[in-house]
């Protein structure tokens, strides 16, 4: 989709599905929807906003709703939350696709789709709640489209990642640990993806 398509109709029905009205810079939710394969004035530098943003604010809220909780189960649950797939969903959720502008090959290919698409667009759209709105109405969005997920949260349930389990297990039996070795690297900067 092109930003000519982009009318006041669909960004009306928009702003309704993210319960959030864009006043003081509109323009920016614009940004937030344009992938890189549009242009330079895409959603990047403001998805790198949201992610921080989003990462502060769940901290705060599972510290706040789970004050027993230690900081190891802390960082798995923050973890299971806030990662691409969870934010995929809540792209889809909130129909984020049908509103993406995208380039011509990026839309052939079917970005609109992609879990790393939605979920970036999940990111920058907190980032643009934030510079438009503040941190009010940005914490209300963002523990409003977790709400679900918050609700079945149990921190003890929340396994610790395959390499640590791992590590723990082969200590426990008294084994060498496994040595890593980095095969690939691929992703922007902020969010690399690691083949070991």
């Amino acid at each position: 989709m092109s930003k000519s398509h982009l009318g006041n109709e669909k960004i009306q029905r928009l702003q309704k599905s993210l319960d959030y009205n864009f006043n003081s810079r509109p323009e920016l939710l614009i940004r937030a929807l344009t992938h890189r394969s549009h242009g330079s004035d895409n959603y990047e530098r403001l998805e790198f906003l949201g992610d921080s943003l989003l990462g502060f604010i769940i901290a705060d809220t599972i510290c706040e709703r789970f004050p027993d909780a230690d900081e190891g189960q802390l960082t798995r649950l923050r973890a299971n939350l806030v990662r691409q797939e969870t934010l995929a969903e809540l792209g889809r959720e909130l129909d984020l696709g049908r509103y993406l502008i995208l380039g011509p090959g990026a839309l052939k290919s079917g970005d609109q789709g992609r879990d790393s698409v939605l979920s970036d667009v999940v990111e920058a759209i907190i980032g643009v709640i934030y510079l438009d709105g503040g941190m009010l109405p940005c914490r209300q969005f963002v523990t409003r489209i977790f709400a679900d997920r918050l609700a079945l949260c149990e921190p003890h349930k929340i396994l610790k990642d395959p390499k640590t389990r791992l590590q723990e297990f082969l200590q426990q039996q008294s084994q060498k640990l496994p040595e890593y070795t980095i095969l690939d690297i691929s992703g922007p900067p902020h969010k690399q993806s690691f083949k070991v």
